[in-house]
């Protein structure tokens, strides 16, 4: 009680010692000791802590019109120093840069109205994988073995759905969008996604052609002129004036945020999927270039926006997105 009671109150630092003077001032030293005591040695739960949160939270969301989407995404905590389980130089999105950080990968539940972190896993770097030292020395667990970002993503869906949580889109940055097998991971769960990609990556457009009917999976690679694979970016400069539609997607903190988005269906290049998927792209009006930038999680604006196209559309700028 003491130590959630502490992150919730206005301290500088949220490290033992300004939380016990903040919870207990009376007896400041003992809770001091309490706590950490409690942070460092006692064994409990983070599994069993974040599903009694979803046990008492969960139930809220019906009321405010259910689970839409799964978001998957990693955390940087910035460090100065080299002790902390995890910590090294590696990229940090908080800071937009490479820098000496700690990477949490993290998977919510939401919708329009509420969020709910469900999953929470630090990311163990390959360099303290193979480090025993360091390893007993930060007392970190036998059975914890180096697996990458999006594998843990993954199991962290995987395990959601084993435990009956209200399914949703899953939404994901370029990182998890350019990876063919964690979207084909996604796929075999029988979850839609609507991930970012890369404005360089390759793709195939094809016809469009109505919901019923998707495209069928071609049985030979083929190599004329309409065929050829093009990147997002040039897909995307090809499109007619006519192609690209104004989306609002939510209220910001000054105006309605919005854009243009046009929605093409396209086959990845590469060999891990070969079947059509709609493919929505931004490109603000005015801008010399469509963007590279993550999903939008707006799905029933932009359903009815590119309702030929899918009905599962996500929302997602400059994403694949896969029924």
């Amino acid at each position: 009680m003491d130590y959630c009671a502490g992150l919730l109150m206005p301290c500088e630092r949220n490290s033992v010692e300004p939380m016990a003077s903040i919870v207990s001032p009376g007896r400041a030293s003992g809770a001091h000791q309490s706590l950490l005591h409690f942070v460092g040695q006692s064994a409990w739960s983070d599994e069993a802590t974040l599903a009694k949160f979803r046990e008492l939270v969960a139930p809220a969301f019906p009321a405010q019109g259910g689970v839409e989407a799964w978001i998957v995404d990693d955390t940087g905590f910035q460090k100065k120093g080299s002790h902390s389980v995890g910590v090294a130089r590696q990229y940090c999105g908080r800071l937009g840069k490479t820098d000496n950080c700690q990477i949490a990968v993290t998977l919510s539940i939401a919708n329009h109205h509420a969020g709910l972190p469900i999953a929470y896993r630090l990311y163990l770097p390959e360099s303290w994988d193979n480090d025993a030292e360091r390893r007993e020395e930060a007392h970190v667990p036998e059975e914890v073995e180096f697996r990458t970002n999006l594998q843990i993503a993954l199991a962290q869906i995987e395990a959601a759905m084993k435990d009956g949580v209200a399914p949703g889109i899953v939404l994901g940055d370029a990182g998890h969008g350019c990876d063919g097998a964690f979207r084909a991971g996604v796929t075999a769960l029988g979850l839609t996604y609507a991930v970012g990609v890369g404005l360089a990556s390759r793709r195939r457009a094809i016809a469009a052609q109505a919901p019923e009917r998707p495209a069928r999976k071609p049985s030979r690679v083929r190599h004329d002129a309409d065929h050829k694979p093009v990147s997002a970016k040039q897909l995307a400069m090809r499109l007619p004036a006519e192609a690209w539609k104004d989306v609002e997607w939510r209220e910001g903190s000054n105006q309605t945020l919005s854009s243009r988005f046009a929605a093409v269906r396209i086959r990845p290049a590469s060999r891990d999927h070969t079947l059509a998927a709609p493919h929505p792209v931004e490109w603000p009006e005015g801008g010399r270039s469509p963007r590279n930038t993550g999903p939008r999680p707006c799905p029933r604006t932009c359903c009815s926006t590119f309702s030929s196209m899918s009905s599962s559309c996500a929302g997602a700028s400059n994403a694949t997105t896969r029924n």
